[in-house]
């Protein structure tokens, strides 16, 4: 997991927090309620998934570059939106 953390850097966890938090802002907006627990969800989708894919073995994130990093983090964001989006209802 050193490796992983030292592969992304500072910089990218950034990133993938800012993207997390677009993707949240944007299902608030969908919505019109929540804002704030989905940003927070949308942070946390997309600082896990990269982390739990890493954990699994997937090398194809830290190899694939900045780009497909990002996208696996939008993956993430979004799909941990659905998830309390549902549980919610």
């Amino acid at each position: 997991m050193e490796g992983f953390m030292d592969a992304i850097g500072v910089t990218a966890l950034v990133l993938l927090a800012v993207i997390g938090a677009v993707a949240g802002l944007m299902a608030g907006f969908i919505t019109g309620r929540r804002h704030l627990l989905y940003i927070t969800v949308g942070v946390l989708g997309a600082l896990a998934l990269p982390f739990v894919l890493a954990a699994l073995g997937v090398t194809f994130v830290v190899a694939g570059g900045l780009l497909v990093l990002l996208a696996v983090a939008v993956i993430g964001a979004v799909a941990l939106v659905l998830l309390v989006r549902m549980i919610a209802r």
